[in-house]
């Protein structure tokens, strides 16, 4: 007998055997198995309660001691700590207010689903170890790194609960079930919290597009034509719904719906981002409700024939919708086709429609859900030349794919696009909204803004971060050192007291802006007014908003992970920016930085801090003869820490332009004098404005 309880040579289930699957596919069943474990161990435990719980028999009131006896016993099977623990939900409560307080060690499931979740993050990692860097997997692996199940448990169960978690969380598709199912075992709900408010359904406002945008749009239909449109709308959270002629003459109908993008805001998003993931897959998703009003807006006559396109969470939300019965009254829908997106269960509510699915087998998201087979459906399966995520599920990906590694399946998908292969007579645009919730990041992030052309495309400012965190090291070094590096103008001095300043080395860890996520490391230094510097400008800044101060810090130096916020940075700001690979890590008290390709490092663990005002800040950067100045507004609760257990270090090989400055400043291998740290705050950055000097 074998460890997975088959004898040898027989096949394992699936019809493989164990010793040729791979150690992915065996901890995933494992997982799999252990989950539905914690869930027998969960129904055990609900129906022992239930009978703790039940009014007394009328044998029980003959026989009261053998009643005593049997309550005695069901009630050391859910209170002792060997035992099954309390259950969770209703059952949970009438027993807490039973016994007045809760008893016994963590459930037995909440620690059996800890161990499946391990399981398959352990899985997960063997076929991707690049998601080890996710903020997300950081986060879990972290709690569920605790000494013992039951720590562990706790530790989930505090994250589950924390807001600023529940965007990671919600971006781990690989985990995506398991992660529910513990969320349910744990009980993870705010104790006392509000009633849910009715949901009104979803909204649609009609947007117009930009010049560029409208240069863009694919002028003839066509599968790779659609595709491009859904990911140039994708970015703001819009839809698109183009009239097509097709080639009898007829003017059809076609609705592309975008995806999320991995690190960029959900535009009228729950707030419970994990719980939106699971709604998703019903079959009355908020994007669902939010796109009937924007078809309906479009003024499509009823009866006209309509095609459904979407890439990843919008392909969910269409088919959802092809499930509506009142919807496929309305209209005659012809085709859905869904790019890289988990397959609900059901079938349209009109035989006659046709399906499209098409899936990458490295992209995780849709293998997250694995949908039961479908025969009446196309299903277009591929190896992509990458196992790389989340790279595997971008649209741009599926596009390149579908031309060169997938072309019979293009081919397929055009050919039965035939009716919706003609001239584009209008084009819409319509942004949802969720009326039931604020935006995300309201009242702080809600700004109007402004498209700002860069070689990567159209970039909206303000740029708006919601989801990162911040450590800036501030060492002192002697002012003479910091004029040799700013700028070669009379006007531009370094601020401080005497023949010292501050040199501050900023950490950032972007894990969801309108940038995308990305890393970001930047050298920066105080500088006095350009006009009329004055010894206490410094000091008295620190009391005025961000956008009246006379100081500023100037940025020296600056590397981030991705090229958009490269050139962004570049272009907007005009800041020194480069690209270079960095890891950073500053969750909890720990900081750790590995950039490599700038020599760069920094580890170390933070003490005891105490609150300190916010950091808003006026950045300054160069851009020809040109001072840019830019307004940076923060919504935090930094802390002030000393520096004593943090350390920085260069390689001996580092050079220009980061590590080089750090050496001509004299902190290649000093300590900082303090630390502002905050691990998880929002900001917006303006328009650089341009100053005469």
């Amino acid at each position: 007998m074998r460890a997975d309880g088959h004898a040898p040579g027989r096949p394992a289930p699936g019809g493989q055997d164990a010793d040729q699957r791979t150690t992915e596919e065996l901890l995933r069943d494992g997982a799999r198995e252990v989950a539905g474990i914690a869930e027998g161990v969960r129904a055990v435990a609900t129906r022992t309660a239930d009978a703790l719980l039940a009014p007394p028999r009328k044998g029980s009131a003959r026989h009261p001691r053998t009643g005593l006896t049997a309550r005695w016993a069901l009630l050391r099977a859910l209170t002792d700590p060997r035992g099954l623990g309390a259950p969770t939900g209703a059952a949970r409560r009438r027993l807490a207010r039973l016994l007045g307080a809760r008893r016994g060690g963590e459930p037995l499931a909440a620690t059996t689903a800890v161990t499946s979740l391990r399981l398959r993050i352990a899985a997960v990692l063997a076929g991707h170890p690049e998601l080890a860097r996710d903020p997300g997997i950081r986060r879990l692996t972290a709690a569920l790194g605790t000494r013992g199940d039951g720590e562990a448990v706790r530790e989930l169960r505090a994250l589950f609960l924390d807001p600023g978690a529940q965007r990671a969380l919600a971006a781990l598709s690989p985990v995506l079930d398991e992660l529910l199912t513990v969320r349910t075992l744990l009980d993870a709900v705010p104790p006392g919290g509000p009633e849910p408010v009715p949901d009104p359904g979803g909204g649609a406002e009609a947007v117009d597009l930009t010049g560029g945008e409208k240069q863009t749009l694919a002028t003839e239909g066509s599968l790779l034509g659609f595709l491009r449109n859904i990911e140039l709308l994708a970015p703001e959270g819009r839809v698109l719904v183009q009239n097509v002629r097709g080639p009898d003459g007829v003017v059809r109908y076609v609705v592309q719906a975008p995806g999320t993008d991995s690190g960029r805001p959900r535009h009228g998003s729950p707030h419970d981002v994990v719980g939106a993931w699971r709604e998703q897959l019903g079959a009355d998703s908020p994007y669902t409700r939010a796109l009937r009003p924007a078809i309906e807006a479009h003024g499509i006559p009823r009866g006209a024939e309509l095609a459904l396109v979407g890439h990843g969470e919008g392909g969910t939300a269409l088919l959802n919708l092809a499930r509506d019965a009142g919807f496929c009254r309305a209209y005659r829908l012809t085709h859905v086709i869904a790019v890289g997106s988990p397959s609900p269960a059901g079938h349209p509510a009109d035989p006659r429609t046709w399906i499209g699915h098409v899936t990458n087998e490295h992209d995780l998201v849709p293998a997250a859900n694995p949908a039961a087979p479908h025969p009446e459906r196309y299903e277009a399966r591929y190896t992509g030349p990458t196992r790389a995520f989340p790279d595997s599920h971008l649209l741009r990906a599926y596009i390149g794919h579908l031309r060169t590694v997938a072309p019979e399946a293009r081919r397929h998908l055009d050919d039965a696009l035939t009716p919706y292969r003609g001239p584009v007579v209008r084009s819409q645009a319509y942004q949802l909204k969720d009326p039931a919730r604020p935006p995300e990041g309201h009242p702080f992030l809600t700004l109007p803004t402004a498209p700002v052309p860069t070689a990567t495309g159209p970039v909206g400012v303000p740029v708006r971060y919601q989801d990162s965190a911040a450590a800036h090291l501030c060492f002192p070094v002697d002012t003479e050192a910091v004029r040799s590096l700013l700028p070669d103008v009379p006007w531009m001095r370094p601020s401080g007291p005497g023949r010292h300043t501050l040199a501050v080395l900023s950490l950032y860890e972007h894990r969801c802006s309108t940038l995308g996520s990305y890393t970001e490391i930047a050298l920066s230094v105080p500088v006095d007014d350009l006009w009329r510097p004055r010894p206490a400008d410094l000091a008295t800044d620190l009391l005025r908003r961000a956008d009246l101060r006379r100081t500023g810090r100037f940025v020296l130096s600056l590397a981030v992970t991705s090229e958009e916020a490269r050139v962004a940075t570049r272009e907007i700001w005009g800041q020194p920016a480069v690209r270079a690979a960095a890891e950073v890590h500053l969750t909890g008290r720990g900081i750790r930085l590995s950039a490599p390709g700038l020599g760069i490092a920094v580890l170390g663990r933070l003490g005891p801090g105490v609150r300190c005002p916010e950091p808003d800040w006026a950045l300054y950067g160069r851009r020809g003869e040109s001072t840019v100045r830019t307004a940076v507004r923060t919504s935090a609760r930094p802390r002030l820490h000393a520096g004593a257990g943090v350390r920085l270090r260069l390689d001996t090989a580092a050079a220009e332009p980061m590590a080089g400055q750090l050496r001509r400043l004299g902190i290649d291998t000093a300590r900082p004098l303090f630390v502002v740290a905050c691990p998880q705050f929002m900001v917006h950055r303006a328009a650089g404005a341009v100053l005469p000097r």
